[in-house]
């Protein structure tokens, strides 16, 4: 998807996407707006009751617990809600219950994505953990997945933490890989870190009726909406583009309301709860996004191109959909290049506002066993680059001058490393 087409989007402003009334007939539901654009809805979404409570932000709500006098109706609403998980009705109850700041997140991550629901999650781990947890308890043990994978991911599957069982796989034998206790289907795309695209269409036919998980935290919903083509759950690293500073963590899975109710009671067992601090944070990083997204993907663009024209660089990896990632294969020492930066950050993470640069092979992905990692293609010259806002000849001069004299034949390949499919 080129940079023109970022906003073809509309998305959906009621909660089933149509916009019309439940009969099919076509007319609008009093009172829900029309479908509105990917830029006014990461603008508005969460934010539609302000103006009748007379605020302008939304505000924080810090309360741990809540006071009510009629213990009769918290013991229904609470048996309801262990019952299929639906957002108790009323007042709220309890921190760990819901928080109407975090609420306010996951209905515009859910806006965004096209899905009915979205739950929130301390971290993008912890939102990962409780579907594993969710498969589990229903007996659905194995994982199918497709390297790679982010690092923390790929361990948490291959250790069985939690008790499951992965089959790693090649796109292509993702049907031949399933089984009866199959409970979940995993990938990245664009993955981390090397930018491989995947036909998100194609694996989620493969899938069956298995729930297809699609890491979308590279991408984003800007560039792409994973439910509209096919999978049933998206998940995201919320610490990264949808907060976009650097500055908060957090998880989210977007889904169907079923599979929500699910995770909601997983959260509320475990307590793997987003912080309202950090829910308002996201809530603000969202209203930025397709701003953010659009010139960090400019940014990255010509780099991308300035690194494939490059003698000292020996591969560049950058998506055929665009973004703001780039990864590259150097000629030299890749440890050189992240001794010799200033103005790009050498740190882990990515989606801020600022550049930061990483050696995938000895911290994102270090915990994943060395011949598996560089099967999947992450090769120990690889770097990656999360792109930033800064003006992009600043970033190629820090580039150009932490490269040194590495030698090396450049050349690009758009297709995100197609030649480790």
């Amino acid at each position: 998807m080129d940079s023109g087409s970022f906003d073809a989007y509309d998305v959906p402003a009621d909660p089933q996407g149509t916009g019309q009334s439940p009969d099919g007939t076509g007319r609008r539901v009093p009172g829900v707006p029309a479908p509105r654009a990917l830029a006014t809805e990461a603008v508005h979404a969460g934010r539609d009751d302000l103006a009748r409570q007379g605020v302008h932000a939304p505000p924080i709500d810090l309360s741990t617990t809540y006071p009510s006098h009629d213990s009769r109706g918290e013991a229904a609403r609470i048996d309801a809600f262990a019952t299929d998980g639906a957002e108790p009705e009323g007042p709220p109850v309890y921190g760990r219950l819901g928080n109407p700041t975090v609420a306010r997140f996951e209905t515009a991550l859910a806006r965004l994505e096209g899905t009915e629901s979205a739950v929130a999650f301390a971290t993008g781990m912890a939102a990962l953990s409780a579907v594993l947890l969710v498969r589990n308890a229903m007996g659905l043990r194995h994982v199918v997945a497709v390297r790679p994978l982010y690092g923390c991911s790929d361990h948490l599957l291959t250790a069985g933490l939690l008790g499951s069982e992965v089959t790693w796989v090649d796109p292509a034998g993702i049907a031949d890989a399933l089984r009866p206790d199959t409970g979940l289907v995993m990938v990245e795309s664009p993955a981390n870190p090397t930018l491989a695209e995947l036909d998100l269409r194609a694996v989620a036919h493969a899938c069956g009726s298995v729930p297809l998980l699609a890491d979308n935290t590279f991408a984003t919903p800007v560039l792409q909406r994973p439910v509209e083509q096919g999978a049933r759950l998206v998940l995201h690293s919320a610490t990264k583009y949808l907060g976009g500073h650097g500055d908060v963590m957090g998880g989210v899975v977007a889904c169907d309301e079923e599979f929500a109710g699910r995770l909601r009671q997983v959260r509320f067992a475990t307590g793997g709860v987003l912080h309202p601090l950090a829910g308002y944070l996201l809530l603000r990083g969202l209203s930025t996004l397709p701003v953010r997204v659009r010139a960090a993907s400019s940014n990255a663009a010509e780099l991308a191109g300035r690194l494939a024209a490059d003698p000292r660089v020996t591969r560049v990896h950058y998506p055929r959909i665009g973004g703001a990632m780039v990864a590259f294969e150097v000629g030299g020492d890749p440890h050189d290049v992240i001794a010799d930066v200033q103005l790009i950050t050498p740190a882990v993470s990515l989606g801020s506002v600022d550049t930061l640069i990483q050696h995938p092979a000895s911290i994102s992905h270090r915990i994943v066993d060395a011949d598996d990692r560089r099967g999947a293609g992450v090769s120990d010259r690889l770097l990656r680059l999360s792109v930033g806002l800064e003006d992009v000849e600043d970033l190629w001069a820090d580039l150009d001058r932490a490269l040194g004299t590495a030698p090396g034949p450049g050349r690009v390949l758009r297709e995100a490393a197609v030649a480790n499919r």
